[in-house]
């Protein structure tokens, strides 16, 4: 399983650390209780560590959730750092029972590990909440960092200023620490004045430029990003400043081994139908970064999840409806489709093909075998995107006016990606009900579908000139 979930519960925020040669992935531990009005337990922190992102170690629960009336009845996302030998862990705390008319508050708890980053112990009495001209309700998700190694420590969470419009009270809110345990109020570190907080913040340097990571529910609950070229910004939007689409969600990063990662996670859809509605915590899954000259991010998936997909065979096509008999040979002025065998339920897709022009071309996955029912991934190289369709798209009633076919494609699922004419890579990692797309190893799409039909996987493209190079699956 690539695409990792535990035995029992869901894949929430996650929390990346690497030490001792390991990946240390703590998440925030979704049970999904029969009655969550019920409130008999709270959220705690599990962990999973790994060295491949192939083959994981599942540890469990490591940091209960607090009791009844602990601050931390709920333990939501933070951060763990290393001081010298001894590891800290910094979390949210929540609890439903404690607030205003406004809502419950939420504070920043502390615990520490000798060393083991299974075993911790609470610092209770190091737990603070917002500090006057903040909100307290939104107090979350700190993340703890240095500038250098001589340099104090600092804390960056999610806040929102008191007395500011509610769609642009969102501030990256900052404070200072010598000791880890004493922290001072600074100068926020991102005012951006657009939507109300941005979510789980992730600081790191990368050569000569700084990032700043942070996901913003309240526009297309997407992962962002900013760089600048120190640490207090001015923190710029590149121009592709998304990590993936609406699929990967609270993505943080992790170095390890002189390389960095992006770990979220794919929501799962209410009753586990592709009509659901998005819902929070799903399936662990990772994109490897890549920086550009600009200082801006390409992603693809690790060589080490590439490699695990081993058995290599080319895909045989057949063409239907009358397409011509060998894709790629001559130009195509109408919709043409070829179908292969039915794909396995873990897989990789690679195709590639050179494009002189064409309106869109792309995968069908799971198609029937006349390949009128399928998932879509379409590329278009005339509006530069990539997109997640369904055919057919759903219908409301028997009347043609009635066919959802003025939806273009998955709203959500939709990234803006470059194709000028030449030479594309489009790789399809599907995993179960996951899946991710990358295109060309620099644009990620991450999906989430349950209606897997017949499961052919095709190759389709609709007017316009291309030659087929290869198309594989891999198990």
């Amino acid at each position: 399983m690539i695409h990792w979930r535990p035995k029992s519960g869901f894949v929430g925020d996650v929390i990346p650390f690497s030490h001792a040669g390991r990946i240390w992935l703590f998440y925030l531990l979704d049970e999904r209780p029969a009655d969550p009005t019920a409130g008999q337990s709270g959220m705690p922190w599990a962990l999973v560590s790994t060295t491949d992102f192939v083959h994981y170690t599942d540890h469990g629960v490591v940091l209960r959730a607090g009791d009844r009336d602990a601050d931390d009845f709920d333990c939501y996302t933070g951060s763990v750092v290393a001081d010298g030998s001894r590891l800290h862990l910094f979390y949210t705390g929540h609890n439903p029972r404690r607030g205003d008319a406004d809502g419950s508050f939420q504070v920043v708890c502390h615990a520490v590990s000798d060393g083991d980053p299974t075993v911790w112990t609470k610092l209770p009495e190091h737990t603070f909440g917002a500090p006057p001209g903040y909100v307290p309700q939104d107090w979350r998700d700190p993340f703890v960092y240095r500038t250098a190694p001589d340099q104090p420590w600092q804390l960056v969470l999610a806040a929102r200023y008191a007395d500011a419009p509610d769609r642009r009270c969102g501030v990256v809110a900052r404070l200072t620490s010598d000791d880890l345990e004493k922290w001072t109020i600074a100068e926020p570190l991102w005012e951006p004045h657009r939507f109300i907080t941005q979510e789980c913040p992730d600081v790191f340097r990368w050569g000569d430029w700084w990032y700043l990571v942070y996901s913003e529910f309240t526009d297309a609950f997407q992962t962002r990003y900013r760089v600048a070229r120190g640490p207090d910004g001015p923190w710029l939007a590149p121009g592709r400043d998304t990590v993936d689409g609406r699929a990967f969600y609270a993505a943080k990063s992790v170095e390890f081994a002189a390389r960095r990662f992006f770990i979220g996670w794919i929501p799962t859809k209410q009753g586990d139908s592709d009509a659901g509605r998005w819902q929070w915590a799903g399936d662990l899954a990772v994109l490897e970064a890549r920086q550009e000259g600009d200082g801006s991010l390409a992603f693809g998936f690790p060589e080490e999840v590439v490699a695990a997909f081993a058995d290599v065979r080319q895909v045989a096509l057949a063409p239907v409806d009358g397409a011509a008999a060998i894709p790629g040979q001559g130009a195509v002025d109408r919709y043409a489709a070829w179908l292969g065998e039915p794909l396995p339920e873990r897989c990789l897709i690679t195709l590639t093909v050179d494009v002189e022009s064409a309106q869109a071309f792309g995968l069908l996955l799971h198609a029937s075998a006349d390949g009128e029912h399928a998932n879509v991934v379409r590329l278009e190289p005339v509006r530069d995107r990539v997109v997640l369709d369904q055919w057919p798209r759903g219908r409301t009633g028997p009347a043609q006016w009635q066919v959802d076919g003025d939806v273009p494609y998955a709203v959500e699922l939709e990234r803006a990606c470059p194709l000028p004419p030449g030479r594309h890579t489009v790789q399809v990692l599907l995993d179960g009900t996951t899946g991710q797309v990358v295109v060309d190893d620099r644009v990620a799409l991450s999906f989430r579908r349950y209606d897997l039909g017949a499961g052919h996987l095709g190759l389709f493209a609709t007017d316009g000139s291309f030659d087929l190079v290869s198309l594989t699956v891999a198990r």
